[in-house]
């Protein structure tokens, strides 16, 4: 049976918006994992794509990335992934993002020294991650190293004659080296006047500048970037920064991004998941539950309580940590 959390996350910055998350956070499943075994926070999205988080990562950090991640799979929110072929494609590879509390730290080692899977393409730290202001650029990153992961794990393996990242080999590439101004396997110094797409960090390939190019394409699309200090903070790297520019300027990327057969997602993250014609229903299909407790993080009887951790016990077995932030 799934379980039901509400995290609702009251935003000072810009109001009284409200997000909220339909997910558990969960103990690390796969403890037997040398890679795996210092998480100790997972989330399960979708049955498709985990969540791993180090214990100083904070509940709220976690069920951000997770709501992102369902957003992006099930861009209508439905509770199904739009993609059945994607889907089974990330759950094969065990697709997964891990949260980490900083760059080096043991578990990040330990995860690297020891990880020998193909379903991870990116990495987030715990600075990267604000719910407060979903995948604004600078901000929070979430929804760029989510994508980057369910497009390298995901499309580029389903839809190689359209995502494949080599040269000459996809309608991507092609539609990349238009935009880059001709095709180049290094950084040109410098980029051609006609190019809008000039990213020069010279750690990053051909397949690397392919799924950079693919996630300013489809946040550009989804309207994410599309605000003056955001265009101006990327313009040294990327120029149509919102759906008209793109679609006047990079024609093919996006006839791509938009070819309905590939149910690439077209709305932006909001940082709020709760498909309720899918997910509620299902939670009451066999049994309906009574609460019997509930209590705090020491396992003392308690009051619902805004600001903490609670643990609501009920009478069939099952336990719902749930964070009310406000209410």
């Amino acid at each position: 049976m799934k379980k039901l959390i509400i995290l609702l996350l009251t935003l000072p910055v810009f109001g009284i918006a409200q997000n909220t998350v339909c997910f558990t956070i969960d103990s690390n499943p796969n403890t037997n994992d040398t890679a795996l075994a210092p998480f100790t926070k997972y989330v399960d999205v979708l049955g498709c794509f985990s969540i791993y988080a180090e214990s100083t990562i904070s509940d709220e950090k976690v069920l951000h990335a997770a709501a992102v991640t369902a957003e992006l799979l099930d861009n209508n929110e439905d509770g199904i992934v739009d993609d059945s072929a994607i889907e089974t494609q990330l759950a094969g590879e065990n697709a997964l993002i891990p949260i980490f509390s900083a760059e080096n730290s043991a578990v990040e080692n330990t995860f690297f020294n020891n990880y020998d899977g193909d379903g991870v393409s990116a990495v987030l730290y715990q600075d990267e991650v604000d719910p407060t202001q979903t995948g604004h650029w600078g901000d929070d990153a979430t929804v760029e190293e989510i994508m980057h992961t369910i497009n390298h794990v995901g499309h580029t393996n389903i839809y190689p004659t359209a995502f494949s990242m080599q040269p000459n080999s996809s309608l991507m590439s092609a539609a990349m080296d238009a935009a880059r101004g001709g095709q180049f396997t290094t950084i040109p110094n410098p980029y051609p006047d006609s190019a809008w797409y000039h990213y020069d960090d010279q750690t990053c390939d051909y397949e690397c500048m392919m799924i950079e190019y693919m996630y300013w394409a489809l946040v550009s699309n989804m309207g994410i970037l599309d605000d003056a200090q955001t265009a101006e903070g990327i313009a040294d790297e990327w120029e149509p920064y919102n759906a008209t520019l793109l679609q006047s300027m990079d024609v093919l990327m996006y006839a791509l991004i938009t070819d309905p057969q590939y149910k690439l997602p077209l709305s932006p993250p909001d940082g709020n998941y709760c498909p309720s014609s899918a997910i509620v229903p299902e939670l009451n299909k066999n049994s309906i539950r009574t609460l019997l407790k509930i209590t705090d993080v020491f396992g003392r009887e308690t009051e619902k309580t805004a600001r903490q951790t609670l643990f609501y016990i009920y009478d069939d077995g099952t336990v719902d940590r749930k964070i009310i932030v406000a209410y």
